[in-house]
């Protein structure tokens, strides 16, 4: 079986079922609503262009499935998907889109994609999200089309790094050095405590996600200027942190598993973070872990998806890991109760991956002064962009993040993604390499 069929079979007990596909990217920001923020941990949040992630839903719907969109997707760019035959599955876009709106909240404000999706309630067809809020349980509830995961409540608690960290401890496994603060009254201790011990600590909201909600301390004094402004709330003020000794010059891991709606665990995927002088390239696979490493990974696969089991909990389950440069494994550090970026690369790497190449999945992140359209990023990739299955150059995997952002007064953030694919770990790297460069001398104006 393909991998959306083992995932139908696995979360409707059919692999014949028809998926709904609904790619509400960082479904965190609703089930992180109301909690505790750190200070000054924010990062400039480009809601407009995350929200056009959705796209990559469309690469991973199969023949007979849908994905919903906030908008049509661009003519030219579905050419070229077409002939790669790359995206199998029917588009219905919603025919009110707001950028600032997931695409949650546009299906939910066009009755007419609602009275298409409630025309697909037949028994056999299920509404498939990222994650599950309280906005999917709505669409599931106007359209009648049930929901493949379970409710809002339980993603939402088994999610946290405070429940992941509670959880490792549980169940033997090997934990990063740290410890959970519920309150900011115990902090100050935490923070002391990390710090005597030697190198960098790291602070992590309980529901942050993408990077947003975590602060590096470097040293007492940025552990002073971090105290002095969250201790004006009081001693018993919520929290709700996690904080944690730095892995120094460890790899970064993510490995993705599914439970099943009867609790059977499956490992999908396990990849690596690939970094270049300090700079993030991408995640790269296959990976090829120490013989120890890959079986403490298997073994922690299996006890963390029975106790999500056990939480209620059903569905796509990734996992941030991480590998030290001694071989040691930190099997858990973060548990993710929704498809992951590895999700949505899953059906591409069946087709376009074979056996014996490598592949680097990749955000290209550029500055346009304009709007750029698909042929013009078409040419300037030139014989990098991947045009056939087994062939090595990029797959273009979401093109509307590109311009999502634009605006007509000057230039904006875009980006495009991009699965970098090569007969060697090095070729594929330098894929990535020689496209970010082309793609930067285009949106740049050096073209």
């Amino acid at each position: 079986m393909k991998f959306v069929e083992r995932l139908k079979k696995d979360l409707t007990g059919d692999a014949g079922s028809r998926f709904v596909f609904l790619n509400n990217f960082e479904v965190e920001r609703s089930w992180a609503a109301g909690e505790p923020k750190l200070p000054g941990a924010g990062i400039s949040f480009a809601g407009t262009t995350v929200n056009r992630m959705e796209e990559m839903g469309a690469l991973l719907a199969e023949s007979g499935d849908v994905v919903v969109l906030k908008a049509p997707m661009d003519t030219e760019f579905t050419a070229y998907l077409d002939g790669l035959g790359a995206a199998a599955g029917q588009v219905f876009a919603a025919e009110r889109s707001r950028p600032e709106h997931t695409v949650t909240e546009d299906a939910l404000d066009s009755p007419e994609l609602l009275r298409r999706l409630r025309g697909l309630a037949d028994g056999r067809t299920f509404l498939m999200p990222l994650g599950v809020s309280p906005a999917e349980e709505r669409l599931a509830k106007e359209t009648g089309l049930p929901l493949a995961g379970p409710s809002s409540q339980v993603c939402k608690h088994v999610n946290g790094k405070i429940f992941s960290r509670r959880l490792v401890d549980r169940l033997g496994l090997r934990a990063v050095p740290g410890d959970i603060c519920e309150t900011v009254g115990e902090l100050r201790a935490a923070l002391t405590s990390r710090l005597a011990a030697g190198g960098r600590v790291v602070v992590k909201e309980s529901l942050g996600v993408s990077g947003r909600g975590m602060v590096v301390v470097r040293d007492e004094a940025g552990a002073a200027r971090l105290l002095r402004l969250i201790e004006r709330r009081g001693a018993t003020a919520p929290a709700r942190l996690v904080v944690e000794s730095w892995i120094e010059h460890a790899q970064d891991l993510n490995y993705q598993l599914v439970v099943g709606r009867s609790g059977q665990v499956r490992f999908e995927t396990v990849k690596a973070a690939v970094l270049r002088d300090g700079v993030h390239q991408g995640h790269r696979f296959p990976v090829e872990l120490p013989a120890t490493a890959e079986r403490e990974l298997r073994e922690a696969v299996e006890l963390i998806g029975g106790a999500l089991f056990e939480e209620g909990y059903h569905g796509m389950v990734g996992v941030d890991a991480m590998l030290g440069h001694d071989g040691t494994l930190h099997p858990c550090l973060e548990i993710n109760a929704r498809f992951n970026m590895s999700t949505y690369q899953s059906r591409v790497a069946e087709r376009f991956i074979p056996a014996g190449h490598h592949a680097i999945a990749a955000t290209f992140a550029v500055r346009p002064g304009r709007a750029h359209s698909f042929p013009e990023v078409a040419e300037a990739l030139g014989d990098l962009l991947l045009r056939a299955p087994g062939g090595s150059g990029v797959l273009i995997n979401n093109f509307a993040t590109l311009n999502a952002a634009a605006t007509d007064t000057g230039s904006f953030h875009g980006r495009l993604y991009g699965i970098c694919v090569a007969e060697s770990a090095d070729a594929a790297l330098a894929v990535r390499g020689t496209a970010e460069t082309r793609l930067r001398a285009l949106t740049e104006g050096r073209s």
